[in-house]
């Protein structure tokens, strides 16, 4: 609770058309890369495991499905190394040009590859190729893309503009559940035949309307006044990656943590919750595909609801009490969400999808900025970026794996809620540790302080 807080930074910001670009160009980003994150899934879950993973297990052809997703998420700190450096001494704007493009490409890619019945194992390597190159490419993109956004704001609304990074989250995720709804209204066995493509071809579609929209976006005048400051042959020369591992490696730890409950509970939600709940018994519930889409469909509304009132709160009172409040909130939802699951109705699925969204919403919604503001300019997208993947592999990457294990040893899906709470404990611990960063709490710090030595 006593380390030192990143400063505020006084600097003349754009109009506010620029800014509105900005805010959009930033939210473009993780719309794609959480729009492949989910059309990935609900693919997995529906079509996957007989066009790509024929094990003769259905339980085992999941799980290995589940296995390529999470490979992506092991890339995702390495991505934030490597564009961390690009983003700190070449530029923010040009480290979002290359793993925009790199994300668009794998997951237009994939709509293109041929099966295994048409080539065999050749089909499944492929796909992991790609999702190591979404993987490597979104390491960097999250970091940027908040970065960006942030650094271009005024500092007193850093989460009102930092919300439109957090809101690519919701917003790529129901524009997935949107086209593969539209996919299923097809015969099953053309959607099973090549119908399943179509989503990630219209991943194509967003990435060209991504490299339009970034195409007006100037450099962060945080990074513009750090190579006037420092001169560019300076700033080319530093190492952030070093500097982030020896000045703030405790800092980086504990905002990986906060993540860890986050992004457990949202990928168990978003991918194993759609498989657990159209699986046929034992394996699931065998409950209507297009009904539990649809119900996910909602939820994500509410999600995206939650995301813009914790980031505009966050901005008033701070980044801890609402992120705290979130993580509560989550506990008490995980708690609940999978035994309701287990009622076995359309019903109940879609009202614990609801619950678990929205108070996740609250814990998510200021992240990107908060993780922004621990770090230093010279190494903020560097750290920002890992901490956030660091966290992604350990809660993302691996929840849907063990919450797929969990069911098929315990044949009781209300187990996953333990696991899940025990998640959000860590993140709650994580931010209890932390400082606050948000420039409104900062001030009335000072004044309280300034206060205190007047009167003693």
């Amino acid at each position: 609770m006593s380390e030192k807080i990143v400063e505020t930074e006084v600097q003349s910001p754009p109009q506010r058309s620029s800014l509105t670009r900005i805010a959009f160009a930033s939210g473009v980003g993780t719309s794609l890369e959480f729009y492949d994150f989910a059309i990935y899934g609900t693919a997995t879950a529906l079509v996957f495991t007989d066009n790509f993973f024929r094990t003769g297990n259905a339980w085992f052809g999941t799980f290995m499905g589940l296995a390529t997703f999470g490979i992506g998420f092991l890339m995702a700190p390495l991505g934030a190394v490597f564009f961390g450096w690009v983003g700190d001494t070449y530029g923010r704007r040009r480290a979002l040009q290359l793993t925009f493009l790199g994300m668009g490409a794998a997951t237009l890619i994939i709509g293109l590859l041929p099966t295994y019945a048409q080539v065999g194992v050749a089909a499944p390597v492929c796909l992991v190729l790609l999702r190591l190159l979404h993987g490597l490419s979104r390491g960097g993109e999250t970091g940027g893309a908040a970065v960006l956004a942030i650094e271009h704001s005024p500092d007193d609304q850093r989460a009102r503009y930092g919300v439109f990074t957090a809101l690519g989250s919701p917003i790529g995720t129901i524009l997935a559940n949107v086209s593969f709804a539209l996919v299923l209204l097809l015969p099953a066995d053309t959607v099973q035949d090549w119908a399943w493509r179509l989503p990630f071809l219209f991943g194509g579609l967003v990435l060209v309307m991504g490299l339009w929209v970034r195409r007006g976006v100037h450099e962060s005048p945080v990074f513009q006044q750090m190579i006037a400051d420092r001169g560019e042959e300076a700033v080319r020369a530093q190492m952030p990656f070093k500097a982030v591992i020896e000045s703030n490696w405790r800092r980086l730890l504990l905002a990986a943590g906060v993540n860890v409950g986050l992004n457990s509970t949202t990928f168990v939600l978003a991918i194993f919750m759609l498989s657990y709940a159209t699986a046929k018994a034992p394996e699931g519930l065998g409950l209507p595909r297009t009904d539990i889409v649809y119900g996910s469909i909602a939820a994500l509304v509410l999600h995206g609801v939650a995301v813009v009132i914790a980031s505009l709160l966050s901005d008033r009172i701070g980044r801890r009490p609402v992120m705290m409040g979130g993580a509560i909130a989550t506990i008490a939802a995980a708690l609940t969400i999978f035994h309701m699951a287990q009622w076995g109705t359309v019903t109940s699925v879609v009202l614990g999808l609801m619950i678990g969204f929205t108070t996740t919403g609250f814990l998510f919604g200021p992240m990107y900025t908060y993780f922004t503001e621990l770090f230093p300019k010279e190494q903020r997208q560097t750290g920002m970026g890992i901490a956030f993947h660091v966290g992604a592999v350990l809660g993302g990457g691996i929840a849907p794996l063990i919450a797929n294990r969990i069911v098929a040893f315990t044949g009781d899906a209300s187990n996953i809620g333990y696991y899940l709470a025990g998640a959000c404990v860590i993140s709650l611990t994580c931010l209890w540790i932390l400082p606050e960063t948000a420039p409104v709490r900062l001030e009335r710090s000072r004044i309280a302080a300034a206060d205190s030595a007047t009167t003693s």
